[in-house]
């Protein structure tokens, strides 16, 4: 009875955010709320459990960005980067839009994708104000292209970390496996935007021939700042690098980061903080309260192990009911409690079939970060980006991101099909 409650309020609570009938912030509440109310879940899952409770890390550690990014703003860097782009694009848009995504994919292998569309997002609100485009495309394809470009390495999408600590996978075995699909990837990905996006493509050679005659140099306005900045930027993306060496995590990293950045540097504690997404913080905890309940009544490990009933043993058939139940799911809950509750299941299902196994963990990596593409609250970087966008007056609706985000989704993972079958099977 329990179990049932709980998937009708979580249906309910999605239907109020694909509506957009109210704030998802306020619809993510309401149904933790209810969630708890009904016994769903309670103080100790919702807060400290290791796999229904909210994910501390992720919000930590998107606090801890946040503040550096308000920081690095104060320097005009952002305004730096922005007229710099555009020069190089000569103000085309497409070819803009071309820099922009291959910035944000290799950025998202070394950085996690949140951390990378944070720092990308202030760039392309300023150059689409500098060329008169509209912001939201571009927004969306970065978001896309962090969220694949992520899949590649063992750091870049949260779920990849909890496969690989599960499956004994090292940082090179993801870029053996699967770098080399993402590469193949992000070139049909760069081809979709030509069409996808194509009525955003509206060149102004005014505005390019301005744009042309600025000197970026002139945009930034605290050379001092920018230099401290960049210090602790660069110490953070280190420690991100090495998190397998120092086994620090990189919500601790991020915090200790913007601590440094703040007390070192003029800023005061008011500038910092002005640019911290609170609504989207606060809409992630509601949202990890209630896929949590799911997972603690047991629903998400229900429908994990019917998929896995369904292969009868088969490798091949397991891998692809793996990567397409990852992607359809990855794009309604969360990927990162979606795959600590699969985790325990692919184990079993890998060590049956031996070595030959290690292509199901494949298949959950890609199933789980591609399948995040599919709507606008299937990855953590997705939610980052809507909240910004809104915080910019300029909302990205559920349903705007999501017609994108469906077509995406469904053609990298039928592009992981022969990859996984070829290689592995």
């Amino acid at each position: 009875m329990t179990a049932t409650l709980a998937v009708l309020i979580f249906v309910g609570a999605y239907v109020l955010i694909a509506t957009e009938r109210i704030h998802r912030t306020a619809a993510a509440l309401g149904g933790a709320a209810l969630m708890l109310l009904i016994h769903a879940s309670d103080a100790e899952t919702a807060f400290f459990a290791e796999e229904s409770a909210i994910d501390w890390n992720v919000i930590f550690l998107l606090l801890g960005m946040m503040v550096i990014v308000g920081v690095l703003k104060l320097t005009g860097v952002f305004e730096y980067l922005a007229i710099w782009a555009a020069k190089r694009a000569r103000g085309k848009p497409f070819r803009l839009m071309v820099m922009l995504v291959v910035i944000t994919a290799m950025a998202s292998a070394l950085l996690d994708n949140v951390t990378t569309v944070l720092l990308i997002a202030p760039v392309t609100f300023l150059v689409c104000e500098r060329l008169a485009l509209p912001v939201a495309p571009y927004l969306i394809a970065e978001v896309m292209a962090s969220n694949i470009g992520g899949t590649a390495t063992l750091i870049g999408d949260p779920p990849n970390i909890i496969i690989a600590s599960r499956a004994g996978l090292t940082f090179n075995d993801f870029l053996i496996h699967l770098a080399p699909l993402v590469v193949l990837l992000m070139v049909v990905f760069v081809v979709m935007c030509r069409f996808l996006f194509r009525d955003a493509f509206r060149y102004d050679p005014e505005r390019a021939a301005d744009i042309m005659r600025l000197n970026e140099r002139e945009a930034i306005h605290d050379p001092r700042l920018l230099a401290q900045s960049l210090v602790v930027l660069a110490i953070v993306i280190a420690a991100f690098v090495l998190h397998p060496v120092l086994h620090y995590e990189p919500s601790i990293v991020a915090l200790l980061g913007a601590g440094l950045l703040v007390a070192a540097t003029r800023v005061t504690v008011e500038e910092s903080i002005r640019e911290v997404e609170w609504p989207t913080l606060v809409f992630f905890m509601g949202l990890f309260v209630m896929v949590g309940a799911l997972v603690n009544t047991g629903v998400i490990g229900a429908v994990s192990r019917a998929a896995a009933d369904a292969t009868e043993g088969r490798l091949g058939l397991a891998a692809m009911v793996l990567l397409g139940a990852s992607g359809v799911l990855s794009a309604i809950v969360d990927n990162i409690p979606y795959v600590a509750t699969m985790a325990p299941i692919v184990a079993d299902l890998a060590q049956a079939h031996g070595e030959s196994g290690q292509v199901l963990w494949w298949a959950l990596a890609l199933g789980a970060d591609l399948g995040g593409n599919a709507t606008a609250i299937g990855a953590s970087a997705n939610v980052v980006i809507l909240g910004i966008a809104e915080r910019n007056n300029t909302p990205i609706g559920f349903w705007q991101f999501t017609k994108y985000g469906l077509v995406v989704a469904t053609v990298t993972i039928a592009l992981c099909v022969p990859y996984l079958w070829l290689r592995y099977l």
